[in-house]
C-alpha cells in the first residue's frame, strides 16, 4: 500500500514558526512531525510515501536526504508553484498504483486503527472514504447514513463531524482534479458530492488525534508527549549544574542551558543556546537567548 502526506503548505497558523521552518519540521518532543506520521503509515502497512513540499522545500530536501525513514522508500516532490490539497495529489499521480491509497495532513499526530476503513473502502468501491470523528470545533462535515458525505460547512455547527485529515482514495478520484492547477481536494469532494456522486466516510471513536497546526496545539502537543514526566531532555543536550528547570521542558538536540539560568514551561528547539542567568518562561526558543535576558510566554 502506498500513501501521500501533503506538506506543501505554509502553515500561518503556525506563524511566527514557520517563518524559520516548514510545518512538517516542526520537532514534537525533538522528533520532527513528519518523521512520527512516517512512522505512524508504517505501523500500518505502508510500503511507499511520496511527500509534497513547497515552503521551505530545501529544508525538506535536506531533511529527506540524510537517512531513509522507517525502513520505506519516501519520495519528495518539490512543487514550483503551490498547487493545493486537490494539485498535489494529482501531481504525483503517476506514483499511485490501483490498489487504495491514503492520503494525510502532514500536521497531524493520531493512533487511528486505518485497518477497518481500510477494508471498508475496498468493500464499497467508492471514490473516496473520509475518517471523520466527533471534535468540535472542528466539526463542518454534514453526513447521511444512506448517502454518506452530503456537505463540506464552512464554520463548525453542532451535530456535524470534523474531518481527521487522513483521506482513504482510489485512483479513479484522480480523473475529478483538474491538472497543473491549484485546486483544494475539499472542492472536488463538493464537485463529485454536487454530481450524485458518492464520498464516504468512516466515523473513528476512542482514539488519540491531535491537529498541531496553530501555537496552541503544538505547545499542546509536546505537553502530551511528556506522558507524565516533567522534562524531556534530547540524549545530546546539557544543563549546567546551577540551571534550574521547573513546571514541565523539552530541550532539543545540542541544546545548552547555561548557568543558573531558568526555564519553565518551555520548548527549546536544538542547538539552542540560553546564556547564564537567562530566564525562559511559558515559550518557544528557535534562536540563542543571551545573559540575563528573560523571555516569557513568546516565541523567540
Amino acid at each position: 500500500m502506498k500513501a501521500m502526506i501533503l506538506a506543501a503548505g505554509f502553515g500561518t497558523r503556525l506563524g511566527p514558526l514557520t517563518e524559520k521552518r516548514p510545518k512538517a519540521l516542526m520537532p514534537i518532543a525533538n522528533i520532527p512531525v513528519i518523521d512520527r506520521v512516517i512512522a505512524y503509515l508504517a505501523s500500518h502497512g505502508v510500503k511507499e510515501i511520496v511527500i509534497n513540499a513547497h515552503h521551505h522545500a530545501d529544508q525538506m530536501l535536506a531533511h529527506f536526504s540524510k537517512a531513509q525513514k522507517a525502513n520505506i522508500p519516501i519520495h519528495l516532490v518539490v512543487e514550483k508553484e503551490i498547487l493545493g490539497t486537490g494539485g498535489g495529489i494529482k501531481n504525483v499521480e503517476d506514483f499511485f498504483d490501483k490498489e487504495p491509497f491514503i492520503v494525510i495532513n502532514a500536521d497531524i499526530l493520531t493512533d487511528i486503527n486505518l485497518a477497518r476503513p481500510l477494508e471498508i473502502h475496498q468493500g464499497h468501491g467508492h471514490l473516496a472514504t473520509l475518517i471523520l470523528h466527533d471534535c468540535p470545533p472542528f466539526n463542518q462535515v454534514r453526513v447521511d447514513e444512506d448517502r454518506g458525505i452530503v456537505g463540506f460547512e464552512k464554520r463548525p455547527t453542532p451535530g456535524l463531524l470534523a474531518f481527521t485529515g487522513i483521506h482513504i482514495l482510489s485512483k479513479r478520484i484522480l480523473d475529478y482534479i483538474p491538472k497543473d492547477t491549484f485546486s483544494n481536494i475539499i472542492y472536488v469532494y463538493r464537485n463529485v458530492i454536487q454530481h450524485s456522486g458518492i464520498i464516504n466516510y468512516y466515523l473513528s471513536k476512542d482514539h488519540y488525534w491531535r491537529d498541531v497546526g496553530t501555537i496552541k496545539s503544538y505547545i499542546q502537543a509536546n505537553k502530551e508527549r511528556l506522558a507524565g514526566q516533567r522534562f524531556l531532555l534530547s540524549p545530546n543536550a546539557s544543563i549546567h549544574p546551577s540551571a534550574k528547570l521547573d513546571g514541565w521542558a523539552v530541550v532539543g538536540a545540542s541544546t545548552h542551558v547555561g548557568k543558573e539560568a531558568f526555564v519553565k514551561d518551555s520548548i527549546l528547539w536544538e542547538r539552542i543556546q540560553i546564556g547564564p542567568n537567562a530566564h525562559v518562561i511559558g515559550s518557544i526558543v528557535t534562536q540563542d537567548i543571551g545573559e540575563k535576558k528573560v523571555v516569557k510566554n513568546q516565541v523567540v
